[in-house]
């Protein structure tokens, strides 16, 4: 990576900290350390003080914070009866359905650890983070059945141990309306494959044999393992990022105090969550640090089905929403979200992803919000930047430092660079991952010899401590010696009123080593070609970054997360 000179000097501005100057009224430069809890001790906390009040809505029917309790106990004693407890990994296969969230915290209450599991895995890829993780117990919705028999007939076959299965229904917790919902899924709709679990047991028979389970829970400690979160796999094989305890209870702790002004008035906030919750974003913003704010969760199952989802919306005022920008941007294509009441609406914020310009002024536009842009990994559990909630318009950058976090921006060389120069991001604080699962050697490849962890991301960091990002590292592509950073070309493509979505890759060059390629997703009814694209590029990018090819096709390939899938896209540009 290119840097600019003098970026071995003015070291001491990442040390003096100057983002805690730009902290809102009331939050803390630091998070108490002595105070941070277990998530089993947090949990419990949520469930004292919000018993009463609604906790998830799902088709229309309501679980109170008492009903979570009592089901996430059933759970955490099952699991006990089946000697599973501390340490032991339990995967979670779910999309956002009644029975995750009580799953989850069972899980945790029993001292194992949870592995979140993408439900639209490939029988293979699923192999991998059951063989990786070494799950006991795997919990699925009944839908991938098929993918979870392919997948234990593998491992079976090269004579791996294969975890205990519980299947989990879409209707499950639901009452009579679940028994519907459950036959129209399997009978009318037929969106359940068959497949054969044999010794594979229902999530209902879980609950009855876990309700009131005696024996004594597990003592937790701060430092023991919580989750075992995979990375997303949108560069290469998936790793998993062990969180501890302290991890992710400093995480919420950091999140909260920094966006508890905004929802003070709110004493049962209702939040979107139509993220996947097996993301760590969405585990960590919806299912736990919501949670402290006594919301109730809108869960969304299958959040592709925009239709279907804003017409969930249309049924309740909502304060609090969850988006990346590929899910903005479909919602925003979508006639009848715009016309929605967003009265009720405190907090718009977005991470996964860059937020493009052009879909945050027309969210804005839309909702009378601004976009409030964070950003976070899966080895810091997530949050490590995030802007002030209290902004008027979408800044373009990813805010600053939460409380208790640090961090430097450093060139190839490990030399932290002055404010306003680009480098890679290198966090330390009490949320950084305790290492990579079983890979030491990968864990040593991404920590500093003093203690920052570095992110793989390009960003800047200005003189009041508001950090911009630029691009991943691995994704910058290097044209004839020159750094072309793909989030920029796309927001230049993006703006152009023709394009609905775009990707920007590098592919192999033998003149300039690589060039730029874009792969442009069109609106209906609209006519744009490679000319005019180029042509627009050209206004506002200097040469060697307008792409050398533009591409047309039906769509861009994303994770189920809604991530742009760049690896694909660069094999295809290759020729691969």
């Amino acid at each position: 990576m290119a840097t600019e000179e003098g970026s071995g000097e003015n070291t001491d501005i990442f040390a003096a900290r100057p983002w805690v100057k730009s902290y809102p009224a009331g939050v803390p430069k630091n998070v108490d350390d002595d105070a941070i809890p277990t998530l089993a001790d947090l949990i419990r906390d949520i469930f004292e003080r919000h018993a009463g009040k609604p906790a998830m809505e799902s088709f229309g029917v309501r679980m109170t914070y008492r009903d979570v309790a009592r089901t996430a106990d059933a759970v955490s004693g099952w699991l006990l009866q089946q000697g599973v407890g501390k340490g032991d990994r339990v995967a979670l296969m779910m999309p956002n359905v009644m029975a995750y969230v009580p799953t989850l915290f069972g899980t945790l209450l029993a001292g194992a650890v949870a592995v979140g599991v993408n439900p639209l895995y490939t029988a293979r890829e699923l192999v991998h983070v059951l063989r990786d993780s070494g799950a006991t117990v795997l919990f699925v919705l009944e839908n991938f059945g098929a993918t979870v028999e392919a997948a234990l007939a593998d491992i079976e076959s090269s004579g791996g141990t294969k975890p205990k299965v519980v299947v989990v229904s879409a209707g499950d917790l639901l009452g009579l309306k679940g028994r519907l919902i459950d036959f129209v899924a399997r009978h009318v709709k037929k969106i359940v494959p068959a497949s054969s679990l044999p010794g594979a047991i229902r999530f209902a028979a879980v609950l009855a044999e876990g309700a009131g389970a005696p024996g004594a829970r597990p003592e937790i400690a701060p430092s023991d393992m919580a989750f075992l979160q995979y990375t997303g796999g949108t560069t290469g094989v998936a790793k998993g990022a062990m969180l501890t305890h302290r991890n992710v209870a400093a995480n919420i702790l950091q999140s909260e105090i920094w966006l508890k002004t905004s929802l003070q008035d709110k004493p049962n906030p209702v939040t979107v969550s139509a993220l996947p919750l097996y993301h760590i974003f969405a585990l960590l913003a919806s299912a736990l640090v919501m949670s402290r704010f006594g919301a109730c969760q809108i869960l969304i199952a299958n959040p592709r089905d925009i239709k279907g989802l804003v017409k969930t919306l249309k049924k309740r005022r909502f304060n609090v929403i969850l988006v990346i920008n590929t899910l903005a941007r479909a919602l925003l294509n979508n006639p009848d979200f715009r016309r929605l009441d967003f009265s009720g609406l405190r907090l718009s914020v977005a991470g996964g992803m860059a937020v493009q310009s052009r879909v945050a002024d027309e969210w804005k536009a839309a909702t009378g919000r601004p976009l409030i842009e964070g950003y976070g990994l899966s080895e810091t559990s997530p949050v490590v930047c995030l802007n002030r909630a209290d902004i008027a318009d979408f800044t373009g950058a990813i805010g600053y430092p939460l409380p208790s976090t640090e961090i430097s921006i450093r060139d190839e060389a490990g030399n932290v660079v002055r404010a306003g120069q680009k480098g890679e991001l290198c966090v330390r604080g009490p949320q950084v991952m305790a290492g990579y699962w079983r890979r030491p050697d990968e864990t040593a490849k991404v920590m500093t010899h003093d203690g920052f962890f570095r992110t793989g991301d390009v960003a800047t960091m200005d003189a009041h401590g508001l950090v911009t990002l630029v691009d991943r590292l691995k994704d910058m592509i290097l044209v004839s010696g020159f750094n072309v950073y793909p989030n920029e070309v796309e927001d230049v493509i993006a703006a152009h009123p023709a394009v609905a979505e775009v990707a920007v890759v590098g592919r192999r060059d033998e003149k300039s080593g690589e060039a730029v390629v874009a792969y442009v997703v069109s609106k209906p009814d609209t006519e744009v070609d490679e000319a005019a694209l180029r042509e627009h590029c050209r206004k506002s990018l200097t040469a060697y970054k307008v792409p050398r090819e533009v591409h047309f096709i039906e769509a861009i390939p994303k994770s189920n997360v809604g991530k742009i899938l760049r690896k694909d896209l660069r094999l295809l540009a290759d020729g691969g």
